[in-house]
């Protein structure tokens, strides 16, 4: 059965009704997965970046890392796909066995972008070092006096 424009704009018209008190909506107005927001977010679980620092030392087998870090399969599945998504890992099966070994994108990126939240905070605790000397300063000529 066709719906009429009509029901159609009741129907969106009653979603439209005001958030109750105490509730908060996120709307976003538009996310694209980037490389950064792919490799942070792949970097931001430790099992994630214990795997890239074995797979630094040498390529391995899913079922190796599985037994390395003691999970299941299914686990490391997952946690190799989302580093692959993000193109820290690199995997290639070969028969029945997956190995996975460092992908040869870099992180230059995320690099400069670390780089210039460093800046940016070292500047900000500077300016705090100099409030606080000049706090200290204006205590102690006070106290002199």
């Amino acid at each position: 059965m066709v719906e009429s424009h009509g029901s159609l704009r009741r129907y969106f018209a009653s979603l439209a009704r005001p958030v109750p008190f105490g509730y908060k909506l996120n709307y976003m107005v538009q996310y694209q997965n980037t490389s950064l927001d792919l490799s942070f977010a792949a970097l931001s679980d430790a099992t994630r970046r214990g795997i890239i620092d074995r797979l630094g030392r040498s390529e391995a087998s899913i079922t190796s890392l599985a037994d390395h870090f003691q999970m299941t399969l299914t686990g490391m599945k997952k946690h190799v796909s989302v580093l692959e998504r993000a193109g820290l890992v690199v995997t290639q099966k070969l028969g029945r066995v997956r190995t996975c070994r460092l992908g040869t994108r870099d992180l230059k990126e995320e690099a400069a972008l670390i780089e210039a939240y460093r800046r940016l905070f070292e500047a900000r605790f500077e300016a705090l070092d100099d409030i606080i000397s000049e706090m200290q300063q204006e205590e102690n000529d006070g106290s002199a006096g």
